[in-house]
């Protein structure tokens, strides 16, 4: 069994624009590591595996082979299996992200302006699954 503390978040911060969330990921017992690109991320899950990762859906109309920054991420995820990802998201872009979901289902989605106590709602539904499934 995982105790608290022994989960791992991974806090992807690639554009900002909304409040530093580390005070409420430790409050939650996590450990936090912090990037600011996917490209960072990627080198980082090659190290270990985060239980969590938060991360911003950001659409990109202009990409020739993917639709938006998290597709490269989720598919190295697929490998693995466990990692519950929670993304922000521009409600402009809402029927770009539900397009997404349906090739890569997310844990959460949260609209900017990001609530915290929904966040925290959704990261309390990741620990309970966790002490659920082991």
């Amino acid at each position: 069994m995982t105790a608290p503390g022994d989960l791992k978040l991974l806090a992807i911060y690639e554009m900002g624009g909304y409040p530093n969330f580390l005070p409420l990921y430790h409050s939650l017992g996590f450990s936090v590591q912090v990037v600011n690109s996917i490209r960072k991320a990627r080198s980082l899950l090659k190290k270990e595996i985060p239980d969590v990762i938060v991360a911003e859906y950001n659409f990109q109309s202009q990409f020739r082979d993917r639709s938006s920054n998290l597709e490269t991420l989720m598919a190295i995820l697929e490998k693995y299996g466990e990692t519950k990802v929670i993304a922000f998201y521009d409600s402009e872009t809402g029927h770009k992200l539900a397009l997404f979901q349906q090739t890569f289902p997310l844990f959460a989605t949260l609209p900017y302006p990001v609530n915290e106590k929904q966040l925290q709602d959704a990261l309390q539904s990741v620990v309970a699954s966790d002490f659920q499934a082991t």
